[in-house]
């Protein structure tokens, strides 16, 4: 496989994960202001583009805590 065909297959398998992840902050009530992909220069070791989270607010952050709490106490 080409570089070129790796990087966008990573590429859209982090919009896919970033998509999944949107739908399931606002099933939870979740809102953040950016949820994005960084362009294929910035991956991690193993060679996934990554999702940024972007920044929110105090009140966003603690009702993200807690959803992610009450999932890891099932």
């Amino acid at each position: 496989m080409t570089t070129q065909r790796r990087a966008v297959r990573k590429i859209n398998e982090a919009e896919e994960a970033r998509d999944t992840l949107g739908a399931a902050l606002r099933r939870a009530g979740i809102q953040l202001p950016a949820l994005d992909v960084r362009p294929v220069s910035r991956t991690d070791v193993s060679g996934y583009a990554l999702v940024t989270l972007g920044e929110c607010s105090a009140p966003v952050a603690r009702a993200l805590a807690a959803v992610i709490e009450k999932g890891a106490a099932r």
